[in-house]
């Protein structure tokens, strides 16, 4: 009866697996190299072949290249939130779930929601996103992960933050490393 009923686990646990959205991740070296810009290339060439992607949150730090990439790719809507005195916008993690896109794309996954928001961390609205059978295409600094912590601190004399758990990394189907911009 035991075997019976591990077996039945082990398939509950194939089939809620399966529900799940795929997560890719592009890790970079650094800020600038690309992240976002081949991001934003791939949701293109995603739309092109009929697949309803849109933007969640994407930071294009004013860099031409990237703005001019974000014109025509669909995007949800910020949330705006008033704290500590200003007008901020976050990605509106409660639309994203209700319009249900095949694809979102969410950048900065290591960055820290404010105050009020549903999760400390975009990386767990990426988790809930996830959750909801929709595909994740992110992106990051290689600085933001938990275990290099330490080592980058010990190079750049600098402490990151905003860090993402290793066994988030470990939950991606697929990632991509950028070391330069060789776009």
């Amino acid at each position: 009866m035991k075997a019976d009923k591990k077996e039945a686990e082990h398939f509950l646990e194939l089939i809620q697996k399966s529900r799940k959205g795929k997560f890719k991740i592009y890790i970079g070296m650094s800020a600038g190299v690309g992240k976002t810009f081949r991001m934003l290339q791939e949701a293109h060439a995603l739309l092109r072949n009929g697949i309803d992607v849109k933007i969640g949150y994407i930071e294009t730090h004013g860099r031409e290249e990237t703005v001019a990439l974000v014109e025509g790719i669909p995007d949800i809507p910020r949330r705006s939130s008033f704290y500590k005195g200003k007008n901020l916008e976050e990605m509106d993690l409660q639309t994203i779930i209700n319009i249900h896109p095949e694809v979102v794309l969410v950048d900065e996954l290591a960055h820290t929601n404010i105050e009020g928001s549903k999760n400390k961390k975009r990386w767990q609205d990426v988790l809930e996103i996830l959750d909801n059978g929709i595909n994740v295409i992110s992106a990051m600094n290689i600085q933001h992960i938990e275990s290099l912590n330490e080592e980058v601190k010990k190079i750049t004399g600098i402490e990151v933050a905003e860090r993402v758990p290793d066994k988030i990394l470990g939950l991606a189907d697929e990632t991509g490393e950028y070391r330069f911009n060789g776009r």
